[in-house]
């Protein structure tokens, strides 16, 4: 199974523009105050975000270009999105109105230590994961802050990960509550089957060895070892190998991973490792913009 990016159309980048301009709205309000009365309206400036953290992945550089665009400053990038960055390292700078550039200046670097925190957490599970078997893939989920999908989704793959489900409509993601509602999983990897013909995935979560032979027998793509301790995550996936079974299914193993346990999870050998936590707990890398005039 491959994860790909979707190229970027007109359409996508308007709406990604339209994002951007409404997370401007929410700190600018009706304007802002301090910049009014204390900085001059023909004033020019230059300045640059500076990365505080000790060592991250960035993110959120484009999108900070972008944002900084809306309110007519230039930009320019002196590191790529995705490039991995020391203590005190010059990321961007901004050239433009003073009051224009301190009014991007929040929004920008909001979005870009949040985006950078998501990459940094999923280059560690990534180097790790990759340590044991380069085809293991840390994916995310849709534990995303609503409204910031894409965002999340995109700093994952430059984390070295990758975004797995975006939206409810990619694939189907047969999880305890849908089997909570039906009489077993072989009847609702078949209904899904009947409706959705074969273009589209079908994963199935399971619980234990049994429940994972009756989903690849059903006929699903792949399975989720859902909660799953290391060993026996371990036990199941070397059992299907036994049975001839391994080969027919991609395996995710999901929740509870950490970056305690992650190693253990990879011996197992599982296609993908799910990580909620990098998008629902990841701790944002601190950037700061420093003003100089021109």
């Amino acid at each position: 199974m491959t994860f790909k990016k979707k190229p970027k159309d007109l359409n996508q980048y308007f709406s990604l523009r339209e994002s951007l301009i409404r997370f401007l709205r929410e700190d600018i309000a009706t304007g802002d105050l301090t910049s009014e009365y204390v900085i001059n309206k023909d004033l020019k400036s230059s300045s640059f975000i500076i990365c505080k953290s000790e060592s991250a992945v960035v993110a959120g550089l484009e999108e900070a270009r972008t944002i900084f665009d809306i309110c007519k400053c230039g930009s320019k990038s002196l590191v790529k999105d995705g490039a991995v960055v020391k203590k005190g390292s010059r990321v961007l700078t901004v050239k433009g109105n003073t009051r224009s550039i301190l009014k991007a200046e929040r929004t920008a670097l909001n979005l870009m230590m949040r985006m950078s925190g998501i990459a940094t957490d999923t280059k560690k599970y990534a180097d790790i994961a990759k340590a044991v078997s380069k085809d293991i893939k840390i994916t995310g989920t849709r534990k995303t802050a609503p409204g910031l999908r894409y965002f999340d989704k995109k700093s994952i793959e430059l984390g070295g990960g990758y975004p797995h489900r975006n939206t409810l409509a990619e694939m189907i993601l047969i999880k305890d509550n849908h089997l909570a509602v039906t009489k077993s999983i072989k009847e609702a990897i078949s209904m899904a089957r009947q409706k959705s013909g074969k273009n589209i995935m079908i994963e199935c979560e399971v619980i234990d060895t049994k429940s994972s032979i009756e989903a690849i027998n059903s006929g699903a793509d792949i399975i989720m070892l859902d909660n799953f301790s290391p060993q026996r995550a371990q036990k199941t996936i070397s059992y299907l190998k036994e049975l001839g079974l391994r080969k027919k299914i991609l395996i995710e193993i999901s929740g509870g991973v950490n970056l305690s346990n992650i190693k253990k999870y990879a011996h197992a050998l599982p296609d993908m490792i799910s990580v909620g936590s990098l998008t629902h707990s990841s701790k944002s890398v601190d950037f700061s913009m420093e003003m100089e005039n021109n």
